[in-house]
């Protein structure tokens, strides 16, 4: 069995594991105990109310971070004719408006972050589902990934800008990165506020008791920290 290294118990000597701090809390303890000699990425993990079996109770949305992610995002657009000019005109890394393209990607290069596509393009690119699939990357309505032409613009600028797709795994959890520890306590507050509310707003009419029943706060090499569920409820207003 493996041990945590040294910076790592020193870290987690600042966090009471049975605690459940408030989110301002929280925050201030995430960069306190990042200790990588890197820029971590804040990360929030979700323990939902919902049986992720049933298709009723399934929990999938976007949100626009006000503050982005504090990552730099690479998009793909699946689009053809003018699409394809409003794409590259909007600032796509990647425009995918030809067999070669297509190819390229069923031979496993998946070198982007989000794909977008209009849905004229849906009959090619469901044939990358193997290889977009797995890794998140398929377009998708309820994603808000699969838009007319007329909308690349808007998906792009806002993925860019830090648009990002929260879904149910299989153990009813969601796992969302809102920043980087470099990111001030207000913006890092920001962005887990709206993200709580996109969460609650996104609550499945079949689920019953407590939606949201477990929040903790991560960095990419930080212990968790434990954020009480109810006071996630007054973040927009106390930040």
């Amino acid at each position: 069995m493996s041990k945590h290294g040294k910076k790592f118990r020193s870290a987690a000597e600042k966090v009471d594991p049975e605690h459940k701090y408030s989110p301002k809390e929280a925050v201030t303890l995430a960069k306190e105990t990042a200790f990588a000699n890197f820029d971590e990425t804040v990360e929030v993990h979700i323990k939902l109310g919902v049986d992720p079996r049933h298709a009723d109770q399934q929990v999938r949305d976007v949100v626009l971070l006000p503050h982005g992610t504090g990552k730099t995002v690479r998009v793909l657009v699946f689009a053809q004719g003018d699409g394809a000019t409003l794409a590259r005109d909007a600032g796509a890394d990647y425009v995918a408006d030809d067999d070669e393209m297509i190819k390229k990607i069923q031979d496993g290069w998946t070198d982007f972050d989000v794909a977008v596509a209009t849905p004229d393009m849906m009959g090619q690119v469901g044939r990358l589902g193997k290889i977009l699939g797995p890794r998140g990357l398929m377009p998708n309505p309820k994603a808000g990934t699969v838009v007319p032409e007329d909308d690349l613009p808007r998906v792009i600028q806002e993925s860019k800008a830090g648009r990002i797709e929260f879904r149910l795994d299989k153990t009813a959890n969601l796992h969302v990165p809102i920043g980087k520890t470099s990111f001030n306590e207000n913006q890092l507050l920001d962005n887990l506020g709206a993200f709580m509310d996109a969460v609650r707003k996104a609550k499945p009419a079949a689920s019953k008791g407590t939606y949201i029943r477990k929040v903790t706060l991560t960095t990419t090499m930080g212990p968790g920290i434990k954020i009480d569920p109810g006071q996630t409820l007054a973040i927009e207003e106390s930040s």
